[in-house]
């Protein structure tokens, strides 16, 4: 089993000794190359410093000058090495104290020089931890005898000379290929490669999709281990699954996810709904998650292609899992008359939507119907005059209608619920392109409030509330968990935009002025629907959002206005972080103490939120919360590198498909929104496509162009003709660089004419000009 050095280094934690069988459980070491691969690193550790071996076993030693980091390139050779904690200073590294490293590495860096108020502190990598290129993109080219390939990201700064595989490379001359790493460079050997796949004559002839994935390493197959590990795995619930799980299969239960049914085929459904009246005014709604817990051991191989993968991306119409279909959809999706195990949350939740108490349960369930979000919407708008007209589509309806009353009481509790948010200040913007892939706020700084609809704002509205009780939950056991994290935006950024948005005749104010809270940015995106700028103004309010991140202690949630912490818990097919928290609970289910000793008379309920304040003593045995706790710890950085990963590779997808349909209108003219002004330049959001270009000065020919950064505008000398945030401008499409994804536009009308007063000229300290000289 392939593993890294940060991933062995993960075991170690709190000074403790630890036995090398424990390393290769934990690292799936079986055969014997994998444990000679093991001891050699182990001895190399030792060697170096980072290991000390005590009677057999091994601890870490921990040098304060010594930072855990990951490196950032330009194309320029200038790297920095950026700490995980949240204000750390970058740190400088020469090119000549790299040692090896390349961009995106995962390093230990020993600071050798101290910043100043001026300059950043500089050190020198003394250890990589783990390679961020296991291939690269690149492009070929003959050297003698010898093929060489050059990487097309210009932030690696080498060439790998390539080993023969069986593929003639001599077909591959100035060819896009897919480049494994065989050797990194050792010493003064350069890095050797193979070729994995001739992709096409240059970018635009390969697969958009071949792009990404070979770019990010994507893996699309999973390894046969995989394969080996599903065969061993029930196909069905057993009698012996259903010991000690509350029996909820008679329960009208439905499950709401998805586009279309047909693409529901192959995705995994993993929360399903039930919703009771008690009590005259009181709702119980049930929301049941698949058990992926209950298939995917600690350590197994699944576990660890998993922690490997961290999340599901979705490139378009392919998706890349996180698990096997196999063991995802066919052990378990929610489908109908198949039965399911599950945990399941039962909330007690009044009429104006506040959570009067909850319950967590193992259960085994059986969905009795499965909607589509067309499909419950259209069941929400059955009396509705804007119905449609397609009698078809009507009788389809209509099959459902023993399942009207349960949708339409999702719909009422999902209001309730989303006052509530509201109501402590949470907010939401209106973003175009919104995306849905998850049933919650999912990896998102922010909720979106286009393109939801009703029927997608049950799912929403009922994850929200469930994530926060089992956060609340973990939280009153004291027992680990995996949290999401929005630390509060800066005051400068907020005060900046409040300015720029005074420029765009748009007055908003924070309700204490040295203090950001969740209810302002609420305040603003209601004021900014009434401007006919709210596309930018929603833009300038969305980039002073700090994003949202994975931690192993709660914290606050700024967008969703939550103080106490919040976790995410309802995707564990998906997600592996809430596969953790499924984890945790199945511990407090089946080994947590519900006393504070064995002679102790009281007792409470672990299982309901009865028990909060009244616990005083350790819920899980030491060894086992201790072995959580470092689980959990050491996949803090992993979960958020993966997502980071993920949002790259899907918006890199994003704009492959955009340069591709912007080339087929290289020449044509659209109407525009400028959307932000730099001094190089200005970008423009095609309003039709949503396709961003940039308008270079060096294109504006017509006069010297000043760069006024407090009012977002370049303002000519003499023209008095201004480009301004907000403004509407005529451009063509110049060129469009495919890879690069760089639309270049031309203005060939547009803008507005600058004010006389000058009061406030703060210009840049280089002006620009669109010249011949330029």
């Amino acid at each position: 089993m392939e593993f890294s050095i940060a991933t062995l280094l993960a075991n170690f934690t709190d000074d403790k000794l630890v036995a090398p069988k424990v390393l290769e459980k934990k690292l799936g070491c079986n055969d014997k190359a994998d444990l000679n691969k093991l001891q050699i690193v182990l001895d190399a550790l030792e060697k170096v410093g980072i290991l000390v071996k005590d009677r057999g076993r091994y601890r870490r030693t921990l040098e304060e000058e010594l930072v855990e980091a990951k490196l950032r390139c330009s194309s320029k050779g200038f790297c920095f090495a950026i700490q995980d904690a949240e204000g750390s200073e970058d740190i400088y590294v020469r090119e000549c104290h790299l040692s090896t490293a390349w961009n995106g590495d995962r390093v230990l860096v020993r600071v050798t020089k101290e910043g100043s108020r001026r300059r950043s502190p500089e050190g020198e990598v003394k250890l990589i931890l783990e390679r961020a290129n296991p291939s690269v993109l690149a492009r070929v080219r003959r050297d003698g005898d010898e093929y060489r390939a050059q990487p097309l990201d210009d932030r690696l700064l080498f060439e790998l000379n390539l080993a023969a595989n069986g593929i003639d490379l001599s077909n591959s001359i100035d060819h896009l290929v897919h480049v494994e790493i065989v050797r990194y460079p050792l010493g003064n050997a350069p890095p050797r490669g193979r070729v994995a796949r001739i992709l096409g004559s240059d970018a635009e002839a390969a697969a958009d999709i071949d792009i990404v994935c070979c770019k990010h390493d994507l893996p699309r197959t999973f390894p046969e281990a995989v394969t080996s590990a599903l065969k061993g795995l029930p196909k069905q619930v057993r009698k012996t699954d259903l010991k000690n799980r509350v029996d909820l299969r008679k329960l009208q239960t439905v499950a709401i996810s998805g586009d279309s049914e047909e693409a529901a085929e192959h995705e995994c459904w993993e929360t399903a709904l039930t919703v009771e009246s008690v009590d005259g005014n009181l709702w119980r709604l049930g929301v049941h998650t698949t058990d992926v817990a209950r298939y995917v051991v600690q350590d197994s191989v699944l576990d660890r292609v998993a922690r490997k993968r961290s999340t599901a991306l979705y490139l378009h119409d392919q998706i890349l899992p996180l698990l096997p279909e196999a063991l995802a959809v066919q052990r378990c999706s929610l489908m109908p008359e198949q039965e399911r195990l599950a945990i399941s949350t039962f909330l007690t939740i009044d009429e104006t939507g506040q959570v009067v108490e909850f319950e967590l349960q193992p259960s085994v369930v059986q969905v009795d119907a499965r909607f589509s979000y067309l499909q419950a919407q259209a069941i929400l708008e059955r009396d509705a005059e804007t119905k449609t007209t397609d009698e078809a589509f009507q009788q389809a309806v209509q099959q459902h209608a023993p399942y009207f009353e349960i949708i339409d009481r999702l719909l009422t509790l999902s209001q309730a619920l989303r006052q509530q948010r509201e109501k402590r200040g949470g907010f939401a913007l209106n973003l175009p392109e919104a995306k849905f892939n998850f049933s919650d706020e999912g990896s998102s700084d922010c909720l979106v409030t286009s393109a939801i609809s009703p029927a997608q704002g049950i799912i929403l509205e009922v994850a929200l509330v469930v994530n926060q009780a089992i956060s609340m939950h973990l939280q009153a056991l004291g027992v680990p968990g995996i949290y999401r994290v929005q630390p509060t935006p800066e005051l400068d950024d907020v005060q900046e935009t409040i300015k720029l948005a005074a420029n765009l005749e748009m007055e908003i104010a924070l309700e204490e002025p040295e203090t950001v809270l969740p209810k302002d940015y609420q305040q603003f995106t209601q004021q900014f629907s009434e401007s006919s700028v709210e596309k930018v103004l929603t833009y300038l309010l969305q980039a002073t959002l700090k994003p949202a991140a994975y931690s192993s202690t709660p914290g606050p949630h700024f967008s969703l206005a939550l103080e106490g912490g919040y976790t995410q818990a309802i995707a564990p097919a998906r997600r592996y972080a809430d596969l953790l928290i499924q984890r945790v609970l199945h511990a407090v289910f089946e080994q947590g103490r519900d006393r504070r000793s064995s002679r102790a008379k009281d007792s409470v309920n672990l299982r309901h939120s009865s028990c909060h304040g009244q616990i005083n003593w350790n819920v899980l045995p030491p060894e086992i919360q201790h072995e959580l706790e470092a689980s959990f710890a050491s996949a803090i950085f992993s979960l958020n590198d993966r997502e980071k990963l993920a949002q790259d590779a899907e918006a890199d997808l994003d704009g492959l498909k955009k340069a591709e349909l912007m080339k087929k209108r290289t020449g044509n003219i659209f109407q525009g929104l400028i959307t932000g002004v730099q001094s190089y330049g200005f970008f423009v959001e095609i309003e039709e496509l949503l396709v961003e270009g940039l308008v270079h000065v060096s294109s504006l020919k017509d006069d010297w162009y000043e760069y006024r950064s407090r009012q977002q505008t370049l303002v000519g000398r003499k023209n008095r003709k201004q480009y301004r945030l907000g403004d509407s401008v005529e451009v063509q499409v110049k060129s469009v660089d495919y890879y690069r994804q760089q639309i270049d536009l031309v203005t060939v009308g547009g803008g507005s004419e600058a004010p006389d007063s000058d009061e406030d000229t703060d210009t840049d300290s280089n002006d620009t000009r669109g010249s011949e000289e330029e």
